[in-house]
């Protein structure tokens, strides 16, 4: 079979390896859809911690299952489903604390290899986080589960009402889907990126207020809300001084969810008078649970439309060029198709 290996920064190869055979509990899945992520970009431009080198990767997908270990019951060979890529352990620390996102094992059990033509998905995955795939929704349309599923949890907890206004730092594929879902809450959302395509599409898709981050985003929050600033901002970006800015355009009692990761060691700085009077709440926030995974999927199974964010799809053939053009902020999700 035909893998994808990211081999150094910059460097994709594809490898032929035997195809493996699933042990108990897991399943063989025959993938038809692997999508793009902005963490993969990272690990292509510069590296990523989660993503060793040389070796596979790619997380987002969905398929068909061609064979299935000993003791799997809820699904059958030829089923198309949809999964993510990790699940938690249930045993460890944080788990018997029900932070099953922060589970001890989550990373270190985690598959990767979704750029390729088969995977094997491990079977604490397939008993929590695998769904059947509803037939209305197309293969890479399903593998948008586990980025949703980042977003929903990114969300919780925040009790967004209608009358909120949310601010969305970063126009890439999180940052859409933080839009639409805080649409579909009944946010008014005013959305900040560079990227004058993904402003447009950001645009069709119902932002309230499309603004470019270099033309006076301050000005144009404080005009939106007449002064008092957003409810909410959500960081997208991964970038330090963005992490700094953001304080700056919520209001009193608000909060600030810093949703995109940072390198390893960066430090940050905040106004201590301005968290501690204005009662600010700064939340990080990291991957999902399998409750986030279930409203996810009960999400793109009722019609959460993300095929806006699906910008091409391509063969496995071509992943060096897809993502050269992602290094080049062209795009927001490409499908590949093995």
């Amino acid at each position: 079979m035909r893998v994808a290996h990211l081999i150094r920064p910059g460097a994709i190869e594809l490898c032929d390896l035997s195809e493996p055979q699933p042990g108990p509990g897991e399943v063989l899945l025959k993938v038809e859809a692997a999508l793009t992520c902005g963490t993969d970009v990272k690990a292509f431009v510069r590296g990523h911690s989660l993503i060793p080198m040389p070796g596979p990767f790619g997380h987002e997908f969905s398929g068909v299952i061609a064979k299935r270990g000993t003791g799997v019951r809820r699904f059958k060979e030829g089923d198309a489903v949809m999964s993510t890529h990790s699940a938690p352990c249930l045993a460890c620390r944080y788990c018997k604390k029900k932070l099953h996102n922060l589970c001890e094992r989550i990373m270190a059990t985690k598959v990767l290899g979704a750029f390729g033509e088969y995977l094997i998905v491990p079977s604490h995955v397939v008993q929590q986080n695998m769904y059947l795939k509803p037939s209305k929704l197309s293969f890479a349309e399903a593998a948008m589960l586990e980025p949703l599923s980042c977003v929903v949890h990114g969300q919780s907890g925040l009790e967004i009402r209608s009358d909120d206004v949310l601010l969305i730092i970063g126009t890439g594929p999180i940052g859409l889907l933080h839009m639409l879902l805080a649409k579909k809450r009944g946010a008014r959302v005013i959305i900040s990126g560079l990227e004058p395509e993904r402003l447009a599409l950001a645009r069709r898709l119902g932002a309230d207020l499309v603004v470019e981050a270099a033309a006076g985003l301050s000005l144009a929050v404080e005009e939106f809300t007449g002064g008092i600033g957003a409810d909410i901002v959500v960081e997208c970006t991964g970038q330090l001084d963005v992490w700094e800015t953001s304080v700056n355009y919520v209001r009193r009692g608000g909060t600030v969810v810093l949703f995109g990761g940072c390198k390893s060691g960066c430090i940050v700085t905040y106004d201590t008078h301005r968290l501690h009077y204005d009662e600010l709440t700064l939340k990080g926030i990291f991957h999902f649970t399998p409750r986030d995974v279930k409203e996810a999927f009960g999400l793109l199974r009722n019609g959460f439309d993300v095929k806006a964010l699906i910008t091409e799809t391509c063969p496995l053939s071509g992943i060096s060029e897809v993502f050269a053009r992602l290094s080049r902020g062209i795009g927001i999700k490409y499908a590949l198709i093995p």
